[in-house]
């Protein structure tokens, strides 16, 4: 077994560990930037309590890029920073010219699941290969994802 980094991890695995972070740091950055025309765009009856929500949303992915980002360079990896990689690597796609509540949560939601989903599988691998910093990164993330997506499906009914 050949090892690469810091952390006397696989070269195979830090290689795709850090292809699996880039791909979610490019879901988390278009997400960012949806969650921000959804604060910026939102109009209607629940303007006030929706423009909050969404605000504390984008601090959140703010939060967790750098984070991501982070962990990338701590794997010796480089972390995507150009907005055209993001969008030729991310599931997330931009959402244009969105307002109204029921329209907005409900991208927050499709969001949020793709992002657990890429979340869950890389702490599947990171677990199998002993990387317990990269599997307590995204559990922290998962169990905030998981309330928020609870809240917002109860907005929806």
């Amino acid at each position: 077994m050949s090892k690469t980094n810091n952390f006397n991890q696989d070269q195979k695995y830090v290689k795709s560990m850090v292809d699996k972070l880039n791909g979610l740091l490019s879901d988390v950055q278009l997400f960012y930037m949806n969650a921000r025309g959804f604060h910026w765009n939102i109009k209607g009856n629940q303007f006030f309590m929706l423009h909050e929500k969404f605000e504390k949303l984008y601090d959140t992915l703010a939060d967790n890029a750098d984070e991501i980002a982070e962990r990338i360079l701590m794997l010796e990896g480089a972390p995507l920073h150009a907005f055209s990689d993001y969008i030729k690597k991310s599931d997330i796609k931009e959402i244009k010219n969105v307002s109204t509540g029921q329209e907005t949560v409900k991208h927050v939601v499709d969001g949020i699941n793709m992002l657990l989903e890429k979340e869950r599988e890389i702490s599947s691998l990171a677990g199998d290969a002993g990387d317990d910093a990269t599997v307590d990164l995204v559990t922290g993330m998962i169990a905030a994802q998981e309330k928020d997506l609870w809240m917002y499906r109860s907005f929806l009914k």
